[in-house]
């Protein structure tokens, strides 16, 4: 019998090995893989595993106290949420901006450099589709092992369009590809600035070079960098922030927790060869590189006050003391 592929094990019934997210009625939520033999226990009783195995998705399955849960295969954002991980995973809401914002597309030959556990790239996966290519890189080799355990339990095989290679950026990326041959670059590491260079050879022009960085330190290293490189367009960076809403009734308000701050993300296009970037019209603010100058009050929005205010400051503290000194004559 010819084992399901990764699409298959997506749809229809539940198969024993598929990884499966239980609900209560409070909506916590239990991921599970289905293990024939096994039991799902909690202080309010237990259920078999192999209860599940035939079911269609969407299911109800009762504990031996009464307990409802109610069960569906996880979607990625859930999957890559509560899959085991090494390193900090990229969360969905960051991982749907790098897809959309890189412009991630079915076919895209993709370099990602930081593997982590895998949560970035079975999203990249997923865009580039089984014709595209991503090519993982990461360092450390059991952070690798961690991430292609992940992508193969999600995917239930190994992907078709994936390559995962162990070292270092700048030493990998040039034995497999040439310049010129990259869509997408992806950098998810601790100094991405260190890369550019070795990302603006690989892109093709037009590419995409985006990275993932945690603090406003590196935020500002990679922007310097991008522009001292001088073969990439302006960059531009943000963060987003997920709110979600209470919904009961006419009770419509929003949730008091919320995904806040998880990183920053830059971007930059890869011009064509011989091509300067076109000069910002912007001037930039007195003293932002130059950290010898001496900034004075109206550099640091100091405002200075004019002749007439301060003759009129001067005369109502005049006559707030001719008054304190009239009533302390009094009191004598």
């Amino acid at each position: 019998m010819t084992q399901p592929t990764g699409a298959q094990r997506r749809r229809g019934p539940f198969r024993p090995g598929d990884r499966v997210q239980i609900t209560d009625y409070k909506g916590k939520l239990h991921t599970i893989t289905l293990t024939p033999g096994s039991q799902f226990h909690t202080h309010r009783g237990y259920f078999n595993h192999d209860d599940l195995v035939g079911l269609p998705e969407g299911s109800i399955v009762t504990t031996t106290s009464g307990i409802e849960y109610q069960v569906l295969r996880p979607l990625l954002s859930d999957y890559v949420l509560s899959m085991p991980r090494g390193a900090a995973v990229v969360y969905p809401k960051d991982a749907a901006q790098i897809v959309a914002q890189a412009d991630i597309f079915p076919g895209a030959r993709v370099v990602e450099a930081g593997v982590g556990s895998g949560a970035l790239t079975m999203f990249l996966l997923r865009a580039v589709g089984d014709h595209g290519q991503v090519h993982s890189i990461e360092r450390r080799a059991d952070f690798a092992q961690i991430a292609r355990d992940n992508v193969g339990v999600f995917f239930g095989t190994d992907h078709p369009a994936w390559t995962l290679s162990i070292g270092d950026l700048a030493d990998v990326m040039p034995q497999h590809w040439d310049n010129g041959t990259v869509d997408r670059v992806v950098l998810d590491m601790l100094a991405p600035w260190e890369n550019i260079g070795v990302a603006g050879d690989a892109l093709i022009a037009g590419g995409v070079l985006i990275c993932y960085v945690a603090t406003a330190t590196q935020l500002s290293r990679v922007a310097e960098d991008l522009r001292a490189d001088g073969r990439f367009t302006e960059p531009e960076a943000w963060e987003s922030m997920v709110r979600g809403w209470h919904l009961e009734g006419l009770a419509v308000r929003p949730q008091h927790r919320m995904v806040g701050h998880t990183g920053f993300l830059i971007t930059a296009r890869r011009l064509a060869d011989g091509v300067s970037p076109l000069l910002r019209k912007r001037r930039p603010a007195k003293g932002a590189y130059d950290e010898t100058q001496q900034w004075d009050g109206e550099e640091l929005g100091e405002r200075e006050p004019s002749e007439k205010r301060l003759r009129r400051t001067s005369r109502d503290l005049a006559e707030n003391r001719r008054m304190i000194e009239a009533d302390t004559n009094d009191a004598e």
